[in-house]
């Protein structure tokens, strides 16, 4: 059995499903591909797996298979699976959503900062899923995590970022969008504001992203791609306030801190983004009143002034592409209008 497992840790990416490639042998006898299947995946069982092929988890020479049909030698297996499934352990908590959109499928929710989207080292409550685990399960008391993993999140976005998440209500929707967020095919742009003069009024980033070297917590640029995951993403000005310019970042890849680490390697770090650098004055003149207006700013927007404003996808059930939008919340509105006044003094 030949295995290719085109995998990207939790920690490299915002999508939380890796996918995995099995070429059956052939000497394969004929087999039961759940039974198959459990005996492959560590802590697997039969009643998971059975529900995974019938979600669409799982497929077998491009299409999707039963429970019961027996593998036979050159067949190719895809799985979807979750990363870090053991994080999925959580307590329900009533916690206000802010939901965009809902259907019997998925739902869209609207993520204000300072939340974290799931739980784990550090945040097990007051995260964004902890609120949809409760939500869901009031529609319906018998769902768990065994119907339904991670309660139907399939990405993320930072603790500190706000805007839109979809996530999944059934098992057959999870997987077609997890599909979609692992082949990139999902739309998402972001609005941002970021330090110093964009002189171009588009571009385009391409390098590697990976842990940073010296701090754990940190994710870097490597240009060389000799380390880290392929990463690519497109800007566009939307305007320009002299020492910082507002711009529309496009993601092509979905990497932990994609846009934050790609904006700092050409130049620009993000606003008042503590971790990177950006919660100071990088550009600018060193008269004390610029200090105190660049201070009333950073109070404005307390922290990175980085939002999810457009996300488009595939729907699972009516096979069409829908959109959504969501305007700039008003922590990062009122420092950009004061950046803008101040352009213009």
């Amino acid at each position: 059995m030949q295995i290719d497992t085109a995998f990207i840790s939790e920690e490299q990416s915002d999508a939380l499903y890796e996918r995995k490639v099995f070429m059956v042998d052939k000497g394969q006898e004929p087999f039961r591909i759940d039974k198959w299947v459990q005996m492959h995946m560590e802590g697997a069982t039969r009643n998971k797996v059975q529900k995974g092929i019938e979600a669409g988890f799982l497929t077998v020479n491009g299409k999707m298979v039963k429970s019961n049909y027996k593998i036979k030698p050159g067949d190719e297996i895809i799985l979807m699976s979750l990363i870090n499934p053991e994080h999925t352990i959580l307590k329900e908590e009533d916690i206000p959503l802010n939901i965009v959109y809902e259907d019997e499928y998925l739902m869209v929710i609207n993520k204000p900062p300072n939340m974290v989207v799931h739980p784990g080292v550090g945040n097990f409550s007051g995260t964004l899923l902890n609120g949809v685990a409760y939500y869901l399960r009031q529609q319906n008391p018998q769902l768990n995590e065994e119907s339904l993993p991670r309660f139907g999140l399939v990405h993320r976005i930072d603790k500190n970022t706000t805007g839109l998440i979809v996530l999944a209500k059934t098992g057959e929707a999870a997987a077609h969008l997890a599909k979609q967020f692992f082949n990139h095919t999902v739309n998402r742009r972001y609005v941002a504001l970021v330090w110093g003069n964009i002189t171009e009024d588009e571009g385009t980033i391409n390098a590697h992203i990976a842990r940073h070297k010296q701090h754990r917590k940190m994710f870097d640029a490597y240009p060389d791609g000799e380390i880290g995951k392929h990463a690519i993403t497109h800007y566009k000005v939307l305007e320009r306030f002299n020492y910082v310019t507002l711009v529309e970042c496009k993601l092509e890849t979905g990497r932990t801190h994609q846009i934050r680490v790609h904006m700092k390697y050409i130049g620009h770090t993000l606003f008042n983004d503590a971790e990177y650098g950006g919660d100071k004055i990088l550009k600018g003149t060193v008269y004390s009143r610029y200090k105190q207006f660049v201070d009333n700013c950073f109070d404005a927007c307390p922290r990175c002034a980085l939002h999810a404003k457009t996300l488009g996808f595939i729907h699972p059930a009516t096979g069409k592409e829908i959109f959504f939008e969501s305007p700039i919340p008003a922590d990062m509105e009122s420092a950009i209008d004061k950046w803008k006044t101040y352009s213009k003094v």
